[in-house]
């Protein structure tokens, strides 16, 4: 079955799981298999007046909606792109007298666009919004509790004068939104500011190491009257070569993680047990649970010892961070890095966390040198673990090159960066702004490691007056969150 822009890809029943997307045609890494926009999608109660309720770009200054005052737009590009879908919203929020949670926003979207176009296949839709899972049957005792909640908010603040819906559809809706709900992010792709619902991407099925990858692309609305305009979508991507009749996977939570943490992550967001490949043979866990090699083997006891006191550590980083104690954060890494070295192998992922940490701060508060260690061993222990062209790999080895860039270290920058680019260019393409950025740096500090090479001293000169005349770009603040995960799940 294929339609609209979708004839590479087609459902079938993919045994014990459902329905699933094979591929119909060879794709090579970095190959778009299909863009789609959103069927509805909704910005962050959290974010509602910083993030543009189009494009999801994060902008400094936002047109606000005159009538409901909670839209906010990039521009009249923007809002006038906008107004289909927030017409019926515009007015209700005025009749409601504020605007509900994103989940009721979202379910109202979805709900007026079957209004006007009918429960059935939309333009370019492989299955229809009726047939999405909504996993209803297996929520528990908390969860049902929210639902019914959210279907009172829902029915308060639909407007009497729109198609009533039945309970049960209502219900599926809200039951879509909890297990599909893809997450939406800002141009940079660092912070998740959104949710919305995507019908041919939600029968992509999961697999811990999958053969695709899902980027959120915001659209360039600035080119809205010439051939590079392009809409808000995602794109699905090939990450390495995919034959006819392939299976098209994707992975619903980051793979850094030991396979029963990722199979008990599975089951208690997404109700399925996973069976691929990484999780029955438990591969990489063993990199995951390393231990120092050599003559003196740590004991077991002393293994389990050090891995708790990871455990706690990480939960006291975690309030210092909340609390912006930096440089508290700072010295708990220090510590347990101490405790760690002696008996951890360099790919367990309890020292590969504090080191990711541990280097993220210290760019923050400008330390770059002793960011740079910890950010070289981190990459390194990374490259064992991830696919090859992970996104959040090369957005870590990224983060990586600049900071040995800010350290001086010019050779070792530059190599990380030429190495994030070439993942990137696969995971996110070369239009995406994260592309586009690390191109450009990528291009300086070729230039600059060509002058190091030519004359060392006359480059370390230079330097030091460029970075006089202009502030050091200082790193952003370090969050407290993970990288955004492919599916919005209500915690």
């Amino acid at each position: 079955m294929t339609k609209g822009g979708m004839e590479s890809v087609e459902v079938f029943t993919a045994e014990g799981k459902g329905r699933g997307l094979k591929a119909q045609k060879e794709f090579l890494p970095g190959d778009v298999i299909f863009a789609e926009p959103a069927y509805a999608a909704v910005v962050f109660d959290s974010l509602t007046h910083v993030i543009c309720h189009t494009c999801f770009k994060r902008q400094e200054r936002l047109h606000r909606c005159g009538q409901c005052k909670f839209a906010f737009y990039c521009d009249r590009t923007c809002q006038r792109a906008a107004w289909l879908n927030h017409k019926n919203e515009c007015s209700a929020i005025k009749r409601h007298g504020k605007a509900p949670t994103e989940n009721i926003r979202l379910a109202a979207r979805i709900l007026w666009k079957m209004e006007r176009e009918g429960s059935g296949l939309s333009e370019g839709c492989l299955v229809s919004i009726d047939e999405l899972q909504n996993h209803v049957d297996s929520f528990g005792e908390e969860e049902k509790k929210e639902l019914r909640a959210d279907v009172e908010s829902f029915l308060e603040f639909w407007p009497p004068h729109c198609q009533q819906f039945g309970m049960q559809l209502i219900s599926h809706i809200f039951g879509v939104i909890s297990c599909n709900g893809f997450t939406l992010s800002d141009q940079r792709g660092l912070q998740a500011v959104g949710v919305g619902i995507f019908p041919n991407l939600c029968q992509a099925n999961h697999d811990c190491w999958p053969n695709c990858t899902v980027v959120f692309n915001n659209g360039n609305h600035e080119a809205v009257r010439s051939m590079f305009h392009t809409q808000m979508r995602i794109e699905l991507r090939a990450l390495n070569k995919i034959s006819p009749g392939d299976e098209l996977t994707v992975s619903y939570v980051d793979f850094l993680s030991l396979s029963e943490e990722r199979r008990k992550q599975l089951k208690k967001q997404y109700y399925f047990d996973c069976t691929c490949e990484h999780c029955k043979k438990q591969l990489k866990d063993d990199l995951m649970l390393a231990v120092k090699a050599g003559e003196s083997k740590p004991s077991a006891e002393t293994v389990k010892e050090v891995i708790q006191l990871s455990k706690d550590t990480l939960e006291k980083i975690g309030k210092a961070r909340m609390e912006g104690q930096y440089h508290e954060v700072v010295k708990l890494c220090r510590d347990c890095l101490k405790k760690q070295e002696p008996v951890l192998g360099d790919t367990n992922i309890y020292l590969l966390r504090i080191l990711s940490i541990a280097s993220e701060v210290l760019s923050y508060l400008q330390m770059f040198e002793e960011a740079a260690d910890y950010a070289k061993r981190m990459v390194d222990g990374y490259l064992k673990i991830y696919h090859p062209n992970n996104a959040q790999l090369g957005m870590a080895v990224m983060r990586a090159g600049v900071t040995h860039w800010h350290a001086g270290l010019i050779e070792a920058g530059h190599g990380l960066i030429c190495k994030a680019y070439a993942i990137l260019l696969i995971t996110h393409g070369p239009s995406h702004p994260i592309t586009k950025d690390l191109e450009v740096m990528r291009v300086q500090t070729e230039m600059e490691l060509r002058m190091f090479q030519q004359n060392e001293f006359m480059y370390y000169k230079m330097r030091e007056a460029a970075l006089k005349n202009q502030k050091i770009q200082v790193m952003p603040e370090p969050s407290n969150e993970n990288a955004p995960s492919l599916f919005h799940k209500k915690e």
